[in-house]
């Protein structure tokens, strides 16, 4: 697919990266699965960038708009699994 991350101007390269790890580790939940610890640490080293629930929100959002993959969720997915891998259904 063809769309844009929503990344913020003032992030450093290093934390531009750790937000596009975790949407693309959203991405691979919808196209391949992808195992929960994996999604849980993307998440975790995301909110070290991002702690704002509300910027956590827009971002998702954002996201969602221009993949179709909801951020959010995947994360509710990975909450209530009883698997060791998720795949989420588009």
């Amino acid at each position: 697919m063809e769309y844009g991350y929503p990344l913020n101007p003032d992030w450093t390269n290093e934390e531009i990266t750790t937000v596009i790890a975790f949407l693309e580790a959203v991405e691979r939940a919808y196209e391949k699965g992808i195992s929960v610890q994996e999604v849980k640490e993307k998440y975790h080293a995301f909110k070290e960038v991002v702690p704002s629930i509300g910027e956590e929100k827009r971002i998702g959002k954002q996201f969602e708009e221009a993949s179709g993959y909801s951020p959010y969720q995947v994360m509710q997915n990975i909450k209530n699994a009883t698997t060791s891998r998720v795949k989420m259904q588009p």
